[in-house]
């Protein structure tokens, strides 16, 4: 009996409400992916998707049920992982867009981004880094080895060079701080730093085509069959689903092809072209839940080391929604940043997976955790 009660203990700890959802919207992301691609002429997007589901939800379990805490003993090869895959990207990685950044390592038939892999090692790392100095969060000497524990990747990825995923690991960074309560004595300062030197680095260190990137945000019709094509394209898609959409693969942009990239940065615009308003509002409330769910786990984890991972995670995902949906809709830059669990992209679908593996191993490893600590 006592086998058959800690069973069932273990059942209820197990997350069932997020493990639904995360696949859901995944298995709801192949069929956009679907009617995005159908245009193409081919299901090989569907199939490579849905390989990476399969791959990606047997990652999850492994991980949920894997001990977080037992990472503790694995930080150092992790983060070395992290800079090894950067670096090698640099030396054989291949641009995937015409301005030719590099962002892909191609195994023949198969592809692997490093950088959204490094995103969940460094929510890791990063994590117990801070779980080990948070009580001396306000002395210069560990703010210098936290901004040198990201700024060795963020060098390697503005090298790629990859503004948008640069700008994720930033907004990790940012709210992992403020998680640990960072004093504005540094937070002031380093606002009115970065805020003047923002023309710097518009005009010294980004490339000519982000400058027009940010350019055509302010100003798409400016260069109208250029860098402001796909805003245009993509206003147009989300405004003409109105209240209810033109049906499940029904959109003239998508299908008639005016919409580019659309089965990878531009998904939620199909959504908003073939749902309407009213699927487009669903998808992200699904979305916004799963963020929701990794704040929440946050706050129940019994331990720095797991609050950190789930904050970090949610940090990354509220990012990723936050500036797909807005440059889908012209209210943010366009940067190539994928939707999780919908945007087309093997290596960004199983990552997620295993980043919300991470959230729900911090749920299920909560104390306490057996029936003997119950009852």
């Amino acid at each position: 009996m006592k086998s058959v009660a800690k069973k069932s203990v273990m059942l209820m700890e197990f997350d069932w409400l997020l493990f639904t959802v995360t696949i859901c919207l995944a298995v709801f992301g192949i069929v956009m992916i679907y009617s995005a691609t159908r245009s193409l002429g081919t299901n090989v997007n569907v199939l490579v998707q849905s390989g990476a589901l399969v791959i990606g939800c047997a990652l999850m379990m492994v991980t949920c049920f894997f001990d977080y805490e037992q990472l503790k003993n694995l930080i150092k090869p992790i983060y070395i992982f992290s800079v090894a895959i950067l670096v090698l990207v640099l030396l054989i990685g291949i641009g995937t867009n015409e301005w030719g950044a590099k962002s892909w390592i191609r195994f023949g038939p198969v592809g692997i981004q490093p950088s959204e892999i490094a995103k969940v090692c460094f929510v890791v790392t990063f994590s117990y880094h801070l779980s080990k100095v948070h009580d001396d969060i306000n002395k210069p000497l560990v703010i210098l080895g936290l901004l040198l524990h990201i700024g060795v990747l963020l060098a390697l990825i503005a090298l790629q060079p990859d503004f948008g995923s640069a700008m994720v690991f930033v907004f990790i960074f940012i709210c992992l701080m403020f998680t640990a309560k960072i004093s504005y004595k540094y937070i002031i300062p380093a606002g009115v730093l970065v805020s003047a030197s923002l023309p710097l680095i518009y005009k010294y260190v980004l490339k000519e085509y982000q400058q027009k990137r940010i350019l055509s945000f302010f100003n798409p019709e400016s260069d109208a069959s250029g860098t402001g094509f796909h805003v245009i394209q993509s206003k147009i898609a989300v405004g003409s689903g109105q209240l209810w959409g033109k049906g499940y693969m029904q959109g003239i942009q998508n299908q008639m092809g005016y919409l580019p990239e659309k089965h990878t940065d531009f998904i939620f615009s199909i959504i908003c072209e073939e749902l309407g308003f009213i699927g487009a509002l669903l998808v992200a409330g699904v979305l916004f839940f799963i963020i929701y769910k990794c704040f929440k786990t946050a706050q129940k984890a019994d331990n720095a080391f797991g609050r950190y991972i789930c904050v970090g995670v949610g940090a990354m995902m509220l990012f990723h929604v936050f500036e797909n949906i807005g440059m889908c809709v012209g209210l943010m830059p366009v940067t190539g940043i994928p939707l999780p669990f919908l945007s087309y992209g093997g290596t960004s679908l199983v990552v997620n997976m295993i980043s919300i593996g991470l959230v729900m191993s911090v749920a299920y490893h909560n104390k306490p955790r057996s029936v003997f600590d119950v009852y």
